[in-house]
C-alpha cells in the first residue's frame, strides 16, 4: 500500500511542477499527505535548481547582446544626428558660399569683362593719334614707326609692377587698387593729348605724354592679368582667358569700325575725350567692386608689415626665377619670344605707303582692323571649343606658316597685283591688310593657357607680367629691326621701292622658328592629364573594386564575431 502511495503521488509530482493548484481529494491522509509534501517539495526544488543552472548562462548571454545591440544603436543614432547636423551646416555654408560666389562671378565678368574691352578698344584713340602723326606733323615712316614701337617701352617693367601686386596690399588687396591707379595715368594722359595743343604739335611732349598713358595700361593690363589667373586657379575655372581674348577683340572691331568714321567728321581730339570717359566708367566700376567678394586670398600679417615688404619682394624675385628656370615654362617662352623678335616689321612703312601713296582713307583702314578682328574672335571662339583639343605644337606650326604667308599679303598690295584679278584696293585692303597682325595675336592665345595652368600659386602676377613683358620687348626689338631694316633699304615717304625686299625678308624670317618647334609641348598639361586617366586599364579598375569587396567583407566577418558568445 505504501508503494502504491507513493507511486500514486510520484505520479502527482508532475502535476504539481506543471500545475500549481492542486485539489483536495487528490490527497487521502494526512501521513501521505506530509509525506508527498516534502517529496514534492524536494523533487521540486531540485528540478528547479536545475532548471536555473541551465537557463541563466542562456539568459546572461541573450542581455549582453542587448546591451550591445543598445549601445550600438545609440551610437549610431549620435552619429547620424551629428552627420545631419554636419550636413545641414555644410549646406548652409555651401548655399552661403555658392551665393557670394555668384556675385563675386558677375563682379568678376563685369570688371574683367569691360577692362580686356577697353584694352582692345584702346585702337580707337591710337588710330586718331597715327594718323595725326603721318598727316598732320608729316613725320616719316621710320620716325612713326619708332614713335609707336618706343611708346611701348613702359610695359617691359611689367614684372616689376607684378611683383609689387603680388607683395604689396593696399587696403587689404592686391589686384583692384592697381586697376585704379592705371586707369587714373590714363585719364591724365589722354585729357592732357585732348586739351593741350602743345601735347599734340611738339614730338617731344606727346612722346612724353604716351609714355604715361601707356604705363598706366600697363600696371591695369599686369592686375586684370593676375587676377583672371588667380580667380581661375581659385575656382577651377580654364576658359577664361578665352573669354579675355573675346573681350579684347570685340573691343577693336568696335573701335576699329567707329574710329574710320569718326576721323572723317571729327579731330583725333575728340576721339580722346571720348576714350577718357570710358576710362572714368572702368575707374567707378572699379572703385565699386570689393576683391574679398571675388573669394580672393587676405593679406596676412607679414604682408601687412612695413619692414618685411622688402623680403616679400625677394622671395617673390626669388620663386619667379625658380618658376621662369622650369624647362615646361622656359622652352615654350624662348621660342614664342624669339618667333616675335626674328620678324622685322614693316607697319610704319606700310600705314605711310596706304595712306600716301594708295590714298586709302580711314574709314578703309578702319574696316581693315575690323575685319581683322572679326577673324580673331571667331578664331578664339574655335579654339575654345574644337582646336584647344588638337596638339600645341601642330597648331603653333600649322598657325606660324599661315603667318609667313599672310605676310605676303601686303606684296600683293605693294605689286598692285590685285588689280590684275580685278579686285580694287578698297576691298583688297579691308580683307587681307590686317590679316598678319591677327594671326601674330592669335599665337599667343595657346601660350597664354599654357602659361595660367604652369603658374604656381602666389606668382600669377610676377609671373604673368613677366611673360607680357618679355612678348611686348620682342615686339620692340622686332620694330626696332624693321626700322633699320627700313632705313637700310632706303625706305622713306617719297620712296617705296625697297618695301618689296623689305616683305620678302619679313617672309624669309617668319619661317625660321619652325626649325626649333620641337621645344613645344605636344599638348596642353589639361589634356596630358585626362589622357593618363582615359590610359588605365580596366583590369586595375577592377582590382580597385576587387580590394573594395575584400576590404568590405573582412569589416562583415569582423561585425559577425562580435556577435559570437563570448566563451
Amino acid at each position: 500500500m505504501i508503494h502504491l502511495t507513493l507511486s500514486s503521488h510520484n505520479n502527482l509530482l508532475t502535476t504539481v511542477i506543471n500545475k500549481p493548484s492542486l485539489h483536495k481529494h487528490h490527497l487521502t491522509t494526512k501521513p501521505s499527505k506530509a509525506r508527498t509534501r516534502t517529496i514534492t517539495c524536494s523533487q521540486h526544488h531540485k528540478n528547479h535548481r536545475n532548471l536555473i543552472e541551465k537557463e541563466v548562462p542562456t539568459f546572461i548571454d541573450t542581455h549582453h547582446r542587448f546591451v550591445v545591440r543598445e549601445k550600438r544603436k545609440k551610437k549610431e543614432e549620435g552619429k547620424s544626428v551629428l552627420h545631419e547636423k554636419e550636413e545641414k551646416t555644410k549646406k548652409g555654408s555651401s548655399s552661403s558660399s555658392s551665393g557670394g560666389s555668384v556675385i563675386g562671378s558677375k563682379q568678376m565678368v563685369i570688371l574683367c569683362g569691360l577692362g580686356y574691352w577697353l584694352q582692345g578698344f584702346r585702337c580707337f584713340p591710337w588710330l586718331a593719334l597715327n594718323f595725326h602723326m603721318a598727316s598732320n606733323l608729316s613725320l616719316d615712316p621710320s620716325v612713326l614707326q619708332l614713335v609707336q614701337y618706343s611708346a611701348n617701352l613702359p610695359m617691359v617693367a611689367k614684372p616689376l609692377y607684378g611683383i609689387l601686386s603680388d607683395v604689396i596690399y593696399v587696403g587689404a588687396a592686391h589686384r583692384i587698387p592697381y586697376i585704379v591707379i592705371g586707369v587714373l595715368l590714363q585719364i591724365f594722359a589722354w585729357n592732357y593729348l585732348a586739351f593741350v595743343p602743345a601735347a599734340r604739335e611738339v614730338l617731344t611732349v606727346l612722346v612724353a605724354t604716351v609714355l604715361l598713358s601707356n604705363l598706366g595700361a600697363s600696371i591695369t593690363e599686369v592686375a586684370k592679368d593676375a587676377l583672371v589667373a588667380e580667380y581661375g586657379k581659385k575656382h577651377k575655372i580654364s576658359g577664361l582667358q578665352s573669354y579675355a581674348f573675346m573681350a579684347l577683340a570685340a573691343g577693336g572691331i568696335l573701335g576699329n569700325l567707329i574710329g574710320g568714321y569718326f576721323l572723317l567728321k571729327q579731330p583725333p581730339r575728340i576721339m580722346f575725350i571720348i576714350f577718357s570717359s570710358l576710362l572714368l566708367l572702368q575707374l567707378a566700376i572699379s572703385f565699386l567692386t570689393r576683391e574679398d567678394s571675388l573669394g580672393l586670398k587676405k593679406p596676412s600679417s607679414k604682408n601687412l608689415a612695413t619692414p618685411s615688404i622688402s623680403e616679400n619682394i625677394r622671395k617673390q624675385v626669388s620663386d619667379l626665377i625658380v618658376a621662369i628656370s622650369d624647362k615646361s615654362i622656359s622652352r615654350p617662352l624662348l621660342w614664342v619670344v624669339g618667333s616675335i623678335a626674328t620678324v622685322p616689321m614693316l607697319t610704319g612703312s606700310v600705314f605711310c605707303y596706304q595712306t600716301q601713296c594708295l590714298n586709302l582713307d580711314p574709314m578703309i583702314i578702319g574696316w581693315s582692323r575690323v575685319i581683322g578682328q572679326l577673324v580673331l574672335l571667331s578664331g578664339t571662339v574655335l579654339y575654345n571649343r574644337y582646336w584647344k583639343k588638337f596638339p600645341m605644337r601642330k597648331l603653333i606650326g600649322a598657325v606660324q606658316i599661315l603667318y609667313a604667308t599672310s605676310l605676303l599679303l601686303d606684296l600683293v598690295l605693294v605689286r598692285q597685283i590685285n588689280l590684275q584679278f580685278g579686285i580694287p584696293n578698297e576691298v583688297f585692303a579691308p580683307c587681307f591688310s590686317g590679316l598678319a597682325e591677327v594671326l601674330a595675336q592669335f599665337k599667343l592665345l595657346p601660350f597664354s593657357v599654357l602659361f595660367a595652368s604652369l603658374c604656381p600659386k602666389g606668382c600669377e602676377g610676377s609671373l604673368t607680367s613677366f611673360l607680357a613683358s618679355a612678348l611686348i620687348l620682342s615686339s620692340i626689338v622686332s620694330g626696332f629691326f624693321g626700322v633699320g631694316l627700313a632705313s637700310l633699304l632706303g625706305i622713306t615717304s617719297g620712296d617705296y621701292s625697297g618695301l618689296t625686299v623689305g616683305i620678302l625678308i619679313q617672309f624669309v624670317a617668319a619661317l625660321l622658328p619652325l626649325r626649333w618647334i620641337g621645344s613645344l609641348p605636344m599638348s596642353q598639361p589639361d589634356s596630358e592629364e585626362k589622357q593618363r586617366r582615359k590610359s588605365m586599364s580596366r583590369r586595375t579598375r577592377r582590382n580597385r573594386r576587387v580590394g573594395k569587396v575584400v576590404i568590405s567583407s573582412i569589416n562583415a566577418y569582423r561585425r559577425e564575431r562580435e556577435w559570437e558568445p563570448q566563451s
